[in-house]
């Protein structure tokens, strides 16, 4: 386990189901029922997935008109809300130059409404592919229009793996601030919604709910003025492979963290799904305090849902309802 010494958290942000903002996803958790479905049409089938979408921001935010917005896909829209939100006050700083903002966005599928509108068109009709399309299918898309919005030109990563990475993108931005290679950093879990990636799931976890959104996590290496969260550590990654199944992996994931105390959070990843659960649920079966279960309420976010997982713990810690949150992605 490695310890991020000196590493606190500036600031948090999301975009959820529940709606735009951090208050959103407070409410939507502190009332504990699985938010309402939609239904996700497929042109040529009768039966629509069920899924949970980010709903219109109201009033439109003013940065969706920036030139590098404007024909921007939901994923970035949403990556860079969450970020504004978390940096606060410290955007005009960014914008100016005063310090090094980095970026880490983690991301599981990515700009998927692009990457299936290009190559459906390049197989209807190569003629007819918009070339404008294609910037926005890769990875890296919304964390360079983030930093084209901020203007900064510090260190930009996109980490891409299962939801587990956005832990792993925490200890990178620890990494980065305690060798001096940014001022600040921001960690942005961010998926979008397509009905590509609900049939995949279909075709695996048929009762999963794919559901859309960011969050972001805003890190800083100084001591702050006011009583501040911190980032204590960071397990090690233990992929599931075929010589390791996911049960060993989360069990040896477990023996890094603490051992807990019945007023302890433990925010976890479970969503009411035995076959999908089973490893967790064993791994922390002896968890002695409370817990929060942003999936079940919220839905399969991906790479977004780890991030309202850590968004959900440092918000409970900092209302004061708990003393420690642990937030837990799976895939660690």
């Amino acid at each position: 386990m490695s310890a991020a010494e000196n590493i606190f958290i500036r600031g948090i942000g999301a975009v959820s189901p529940a709606g735009w903002g951090v208050l959103p996803l407070r409410e939507a958790l502190a009332k504990g029922e699985p938010w309402p479905t939609r239904e996700l049409d497929r042109s040529g089938w009768a039966r629509p997935f069920r899924v949970r979408r980010v709903p219109p921001p109201l009033p439109r935010p003013g940065f969706m008109s920036h030139p590098r917005l404007r024909r921007a896909s939901p994923i970035t829209q949403y990556a860079v809300a969450a970020a504004l939100e978390a940096l606060g006050g410290d955007v005009a700083g960014v914008k100016c130059g005063s310090f090094r903002l980095g970026v880490v966005l983690c991301v599981m599928t990515g700009c998927v409404n692009y990457s299936r509108r290009f190559y459906d068109e390049t197989l209807k009709d190569p003629a007819s592919a918009s070339p404008l399309v294609f910037p926005e299918t890769v990875f890296n898309a919304p964390a360079s229009h983030l930093a084209a919005l901020l203007g900064t030109s510090a260190i930009n990563y996109t980490l891409v793996g299962d939801p587990g990475t956005f832990l792993q993108g925490l200890a990178l931005g620890a990494d980065w601030l305690l060798n001096d290679r940014a001022d600040g950093c921001l960690v942005v879990g961010a998926e979008e919604m397509d009905w590509l990636t609900a049939d995949a799931y279909r075709l695996f976890a048929r009762k999963v709910v794919l559901s859309e959104g960011a969050g972001a996590v805003y890190l800083r290496a100084e001591s702050p003025a006011h009583p501040a969260v911190q980032l204590h550590s960071v397990t090690q990654s233990h992929l599931f492979l075929l010589e390791q199944d996911r049960a060993r992996a989360a069990r040896q994931m477990r023996t890094e963290l603490h051992a807990g105390r019945p007023e302890h959070l433990l925010c976890d990843a479970t969503q009411g799904l035995q076959n999908v659960d089973g490893a967790e649920l064993e791994a922390w079966r002896d968890w002695p305090g409370t817990k929060l279960s942003p999936k079940w309420i919220l839905g399969e976010g991906l790479a977004a849902a780890s991030a309202w997982q850590c968004v959900a713990a440092i918000d409970t810690l900092r209302q004061r309802q708990h003393p420690v949150s642990t937030p837990l992605a799976p895939g660690l």
